[in-house]
């Protein structure tokens, strides 16, 4: 509690970091590793607090198609239902001596069939309500592969940052000092350009006899580069500058503190920019380490060769 005080004395807190200073509201970090806000909304209904637009661009791929071909399955089952319902008499081309699943099954792939307007035409229907229910489905069918098609453009054309952080942040010598070293790096084959990044340091202090949150800039040795094709390690010099400078190995481990990075860069295939964000809780930060180099040039000499599986890699390193 004397470091943070001494931080809070020493140091201007940032007041602009869009989140809350009552601690005693807060449950956990910031910001999740995957960069997404740490929040819970309630207090309003479901359908009405949840973009299905953004929902849907941004969910993993395995979960998207997933949705669609339960989707697929569901409402063809539902319009099959219907069909046996009216009764299989009205869909001209199935066989009333055939067992019962084996018409349902074919009223199903009916439906399958004018859902998506292939009609083969073996089956039609007869009577006003199997046509006018055949009809609405092939309506709902236009709509609903409208709706997923769009979908799919979306979540193909978005732009993405397409950056991947190191699991943990590092104490590393720097200099004649050390420094709080995070690493990032591209992994698609994007060109991205105009980098900058910002690390604030996030901490609970007790003002008033009240647990109050404090946010605090770190400075870093290069916060803008032109172009990001290798790997970019963030430097914060922890001198007598940093809210950092009297912390030690186990004031690391005793204290709760959160690192929150943000990169913003230009992503000239898209021509937009695009952003990323993660965190590093106090226990995620290894004391006494250094990264491995993650890139060294062909046998040839003729290129470049980043390793994107060294990203993670680290050495013990005195300090």
């Amino acid at each position: 509690m004397a470091i943070l005080k001494k931080i809070n004395q020493n140091l201007q807190a940032d007041k602009n970091s869009g989140f809350g200073t009552n601690a005693s509201s807060y449950g956990g970090r910031f910001v999740n590793k995957n960069g997404t806000p740490n929040i819970e909304k309630t207090g309003m209904h479901l359908l009405r607090r949840i973009s299905w637009y953004h929902t849907m661009i941004d969910m993993p791929n395995w979960k998207f198609l997933s949705i669609l071909f339960i989707f697929y399955i569901a409402i063809n089952f539902i319009f099959a239902m219907a069909y046996y319902a009216i009764g299989i008499e009205h869909l001209d081309g199935i066989a009333q001596s055939q067992s019962i699943l084996t018409q349902f099954g074919q009223a199903y792939f009916f439906s399958a069939q004018t859902f998506t307007t292939v009609g083969y035409g073996h089956i039609s229907p007869t009577g006003f309500l199997t046509s006018a229910l055949s009809s609405a489905e092939a309506l709902i069918g236009l709509l609903s592969f409208a709706i997923a098609t769009g979908l799919f453009f979306g979540r193909f054309s978005k732009p993405t940052a397409f950056l991947k952080f190191s699991h943990n942040a590092l104490i590393s010598p720097y200099g004649e000092n050390k420094g709080l070293m995070i690493r990032l790096v591209p992994f698609k084959n994007t060109n991205l350009t105009d980098a900058k990044a910002k690390v604030t340091l996030g901490m609970s202090t007790e003002e008033n006899g009240l647990k109050t949150n404090k946010f605090y800039n770190l400075e870093l040795e290069l916060d803008h580069i032109n172009a990001l094709s290798l790997s970019w390690t963030l430097v914060h010099p922890i001198n007598e500058n940093s809210p950092l400078y009297t912390f030690t190995e186990d004031d690391f481990k005793k204290n709760s503190g959160e690192i929150l990075v943000f990169i913003t860069t230009f992503d000239d295939m898209f021509s937009n920019t695009v952003a990323a964000r993660t965190s590093y809780t106090f226990d995620e930060i290894i004391y006494g380490a250094k990264f491995e180099t993650m890139y060294n040039r062909s046998k040839d000499n003729s290129k470049t060769i980043l390793h994107l599986d060294k990203l993670n890699l680290y050495q013990a390193a005195n300090l």
